[in-house]
């Protein structure tokens, strides 16, 4: 199941995960509450929907789930190692290993840091800038898991 990051559904899923009251996004769209209300119910299914899926395509044993924030944190079981599945508005369904990376030697080391900082900037959370993806990925996941 693909998770479509562009529909309205989705729009107002960002607005709640960023803090945002649903009358305050009813009142900015021009809408009721209730219609905020049914569509968040309606995404809160599609993105449990979508991390379950993604756990099991890649062998993740779930052990906390926080829809709101569209994170799922496990444990890999071939690769016996912390993993976290987020959601993010730009980059979709991600999936990360925590592991000691070799960043500088990685064809992946822009896009690496990219995810990182768009990641960062949808969740409202300060990191410190490094030319190590790894560390600042490090420093990422520990502020968001402490908020699961």
């Amino acid at each position: 199941m693909l998770l479509s990051t562009n529909d309205k559904q989705f729009g107002f899923w960002a607005m709640r995960r960023s803090g945002m009251p649903n009358i305050s996004i009813a009142n900015q769209l021009g809408i009721s509450r209730q219609a905020v209300s049914r569509a968040l119910l309606i995404m809160d299914e599609k993105i449990e929907t979508a991390l379950r899926k993604m756990a099991n395509a890649n062998q993740i044993a779930i052990e906390k789930i926080n829809i709101e924030q569209g994170i799922l944190l496990g444990r890999s079981i071939p690769f016996q190692t912390a993993t976290i599945i987020f959601i993010s508005g730009k980059h979709g369904v991600q999936v990360w290993y925590e592991h000691e990376g070799n960043c500088g030697t990685c064809q992946r080391y822009t896009e690496c840091i990219e995810l990182i900082w768009d990641y960062a900037d949808e969740l409202n959370i300060k990191i410190k800038r490094s030319a190590d993806p790894t560390k600042m990925a490090e420093e990422l996941f520990t502020k968001v898991k402490a908020s699961v």
